[in-house]
């Protein structure tokens, strides 16, 4: 997931840097969403981790 969100993030620099402002606006916009998702996913392992509910991947 973090892959896909670097990948994004340059796609939306590059885009918006050569004048592709609607595949720019897109690409951040998609960066956001799967960067809260992520947050989200960290921050429950944390919790999950403190209450000793550890998850094993």
């Amino acid at each position: 997931m973090l892959q896909l969100l670097l990948i994004l993030i340059v796609v939306a620099v590059v885009s918006g840097a050569m004048g592709f402002t609607g595949v720019a606006a897109g690409a951040a916009g998609l960066a956001k969403i799967i960067f809260v998702l992520m947050l989200l996913g960290i921050g429950l392992i944390v919790i999950l981790t403190m209450m000793g509910l550890a998850i094993l991947f």
